[in-house]
């Protein structure tokens, strides 16, 4: 992934040429007034977070409503160019990736009159993506998930918090006991 790879570079790749720097004589930033400015600068996003577009609001609750696991939002503006955010979610099985995969696009498709652009992954069901233009959803079997790590690969790309309706907390089957 080092050479060709369009991805960002790691934060740790990046840490370790400043120790590297400062090593050499140049004066890396101290760590702690990185981490205290790396803290605000998150919570002023958190702060000024805007609201989740129709789109992927109605796309969450549709996965929330076939149980999906884990649900996870990244925002990927400040670190790629073909799409706004990933949506990332699990099945437990190839059967509930399925259906995980047709209600967001039955709901997106009902609701809004919006289709996504292209699917990927539906037969085999390991990986099921939708791509909706400005933003994609991942549905993945729980051991392919763990295998491929997108929040792992995308670290650098914001989490957008989930609200806890649209996360399964309420109007979900399991919040019912």
């Amino acid at each position: 992934m080092e050479r060709n790879s369009p991805m960002p570079e790691s934060r740790k790749r990046t840490e370790k040429g400043r120790g590297a720097q400062a090593a050499q004589g140049e004066e890396a930033p101290a760590k702690n007034d990185e981490a205290q400015a790396l803290a605000a600068s998150e919570a002023a996003a958190l702060a000024d977070a805007e609201p989740l577009d129709e789109r992927l609001r109605a796309a969450l609750h549709a996965a929330s409503e076939r149980k999906a696991r884990d649900l996870v939002v990244l925002d990927l503006r400040e670190v790629a160019s073909f799409t706004d955010y990933f949506v990332i979610t699990s099945g437990t099985n190839v059967r509930q990736v399925q259906a995980i995969a047709d209600a967001v696009e039955e709901e997106l498709r009902k609701r809004l009159h919006v289709k996504p652009a292209r699917v990927e992954g539906y037969k085999s069901a390991e990986w099921v993506l939708l791509d909706y233009g400005d933003f994609i959803l991942h549905v993945f079997e729980e051991k392919a998930r763990r295998f491929y790590d997108l929040e792992r690969l995308w670290r650098d790309a914001a989490r957008v918090p989930v609200p806890a309706e649209l996360a399964g907390a309420e109007g979900s089957l399991r919040s019912e006991g």
